[in-house]
């Protein structure tokens, strides 16, 4: 079975997304891929009774409980290999991973960023798309590097920017979109994976 590492730090809306998708879908007899576990860096997450209800495991490595982001990522890729991943999946996962971290994992690290990468990597997308008159937006998904929000791009899906659009109502469609786009990659991804092994 190709396990499924899905690591959050907030609500877990797309990581629900994707563990519905594999249910709904039956990725287990279609990819031999079922998401083993939820990680989080925070205990007070509610992406974790999310993950519980769904009846996936779950973990937290608090970032607060380590002196350095090395340990942190240290601690955290312990928990994870604690699954045997197969794919590990950034679902608002709120914290710069070091280059050792993201190395480790390499080609099987996936994130979604709510841009139409490479425009506007990094924080407040929304407002600087809008202010730089972009007449649409959308998100990404790419393979995680060193770089940040600069990995090879896998997926993107766009959307309109309306005249009146604030940062908020724009997140909001373009949340609706990744809820549709992040686990069509994943699952993407996992036949990608079963054609080479084949």
């Amino acid at each position: 079975m190709k396990n499924i590492v899905i690591l959050i730090s907030g609500g877990g809306s797309n990581m629900a997304a994707i563990a519905r998708a594999a249910r709904e879908e039956d990725w287990g007899r279609r990819h031999g891929a079922a998401v083993a576990a939820v990680i989080s860096n925070r205990q007070d997450a509610p992406g974790l009774g999310i993950a519980r209800s769904l009846g996936i495991a779950t973990a937290v490595v608090s970032h607060k409980s380590f002196e350095s982001r090395e340990r942190f990522d240290d601690a955290l890729a312990d928990a994870i290999d604690a699954y045997s991943p197969t794919l590990v999946v950034l679902a608002g996962f709120m914290r710069i991973l070091t280059p050792p971290f993201v190395s480790r994992y390499q080609g099987r690290l996936l994130n979604i960023h709510p841009s139409l990468l490479p425009a506007f990597p990094g924080l407040d997308t929304h407002r600087r798309a809008i202010e730089a008159g972009c007449r649409i937006a959308g998100a990404t998904v790419h393979e995680v590097t060193a770089d940040l929000d600069h990995g090879p791009i896998l997926a993107q899906a766009a959307v309109p920017v309306m005249a009146d659009d604030t940062p908020e109502r724009l997140a909001e469609r373009v949340l609706a979109v990744e809820h549709r786009l992040y686990p069509k990659s994943v699952a993407d991804w996992l036949m990608r994976g079963s054609s080479r092994q084949a």
